[in-house]
């Protein structure tokens, strides 16, 4: 962003999983940090009130994440999203709708989406009210919570019918 004049305030929360094999090293962050291209927060319990100063909220994720919750809580806070157009992000990022998708790996991509984001408020506004309205609309809590009910009965349904099937077939 600097190579193109573009001045902009990163945040970065969370902490790595040291576990998986894709984490960023700590060491890493803490470059990023002192070099002054992220100001690194850590592991935070106050993601509302972040998100909220907030005028972007980006997962350039790389690996299934199911639904994740950080780009439920951007949508329902109407602020913009840019996520990597995988399975998971998808469902809530609509690109162009209330976000860019941008391909897993492709850092030019996901510079030229933040940089859109970042040049152009009534896209972001744009973009964070359509957001809030496929928040409320697909992701309210008593929705999820029917929706998994939902599956759950579905299941206990066909499994039974799978399985006498199975056993008339053997």
């Amino acid at each position: 962003m600097r190579g193109r004049g573009i001045r902009a305030r990163f945040v970065l929360v969370g902490e790595p999983d040291d576990g998986h094999p894709s984490a960023v090293p700590v060491r890493t962050l803490e470059h990023w940090r002192d070099a002054g291209d992220v100001e690194w927060l850590g592991w935070r319990d106050n993601m509302a009130a972040l998100v909220a100063q907030s005028h972007i909220v980006c997962l350039p994720s790389y690996y299934g994440e199911g639904v994740p919750r950080i780009l439920v809580e951007a949508a329902a806070s109407g602020r913009p999203i840019v996520a990597t157009d995988l399975p998971g992000c998808r469902e809530i990022a609509r690109h162009g709708q209330n976000g860019l998708l941008v391909s897993p790996h492709d850092v030019e991509a996901l510079v030229r989406a933040i940089a859109l984001l970042i040049e152009n408020a009534p896209l972001r506004a744009a973009m964070g009210t359509r957001g809030r309205e496929i928040a409320a609309r697909e992701f309210a809590l008593e929705q999820v919570i029917d929706a998994n009910i939902a599956l759950y009965q579905s299941l206990l349904i066909s499994i039974p019918k799978a399985w006498n099937l199975a056993r008339q077939q053997s």
